[in-house]
């Protein structure tokens, strides 16, 4: 079978995106308005820009009902910060309560139960649950698309990490004991701790 994007509706090109693309790493972005007011949402169009300097990017939709931006986007473009906090299988359920279309001026930290907790370098609050969170400032935002089904690109340079001290060992991150979780399609998610090894063709030299 062979598909060309441009010819299907955005719905249609929107599940062909998500069943293809997995299993996505969950960003749980938290931000906060130039008003005060802290906010949580998860995405899973979250990935890894460049180690050095360490940046994540992660790309919230248009809402396709109006076209407005999410809270999440005009909270970046307004104060320039937030923060990414790694979802795993112990926060996965309050997380996805946070997909919850709230209205602006509502707490989604009160919300889900998730606790604040202040940050070193920026104004966003961290998810204490959360075992590894990213501070970042915002590098660059890029916009794709017109109307429903286009995104933003949020680029953000990584200025502290805050991980769990039985998780860091010899410089690396335990992935067993971490329990991190992958968005699928639909109400599919997939846990990531059934771990395999595979070493490059570099290293069986």
């Amino acid at each position: 079978m062979e598909i060309i994007p441009e010819n299907l509706t955005w719905k249609d090109s929107y599940k062909l995106y998500t069943g293809s693309i997995l299993p996505r790493p969950i960003a749980l972005v938290s931000t906060i308005s130039k008003g005060g007011i802290p906010n949580l949402a998860p995405f899973s169009n979250f990935c890894g820009v460049c180690p050095w300097p360490f940046m994540v990017a992660f790309a919230p939709m248009i809402r396709p009902e109006d076209g407005t931006k999410k809270d999440t986007t005009r909270n970046i473009e307004e104060t320039g910060q937030f923060v990414v906090n790694i979802v795993t299988e112990d926060i996965v359920t309050k997380m996805n309560e946070t997909s919850i279309e709230f209205a602006p001026d509502i707490d989604e930290f009160q919300e889900t139960g998730l606790t604040p907790i202040p940050s070193s370098k920026v104004m966003p609050y961290r998810v204490k649950e959360s075992p590894i969170q990213m501070e970042c400032v915002l590098e660059n935002m890029l916009a794709f698309g017109e109307g429903a089904g286009s995104s933003n690109l949020v680029i953000g340079r990584v200025v502290k990490i805050h991980i769990e001290d039985a998780l860091y060992k010899d410089g690396k991150i335990d992935l067993a004991n971490l329990k991190p979780v992958g968005r699928l399609s639909g109400a599919y998610y997939a846990k990531m701790s059934d771990l395999f090894t595979l070493k490059s063709p570099q290293q069986q030299r």
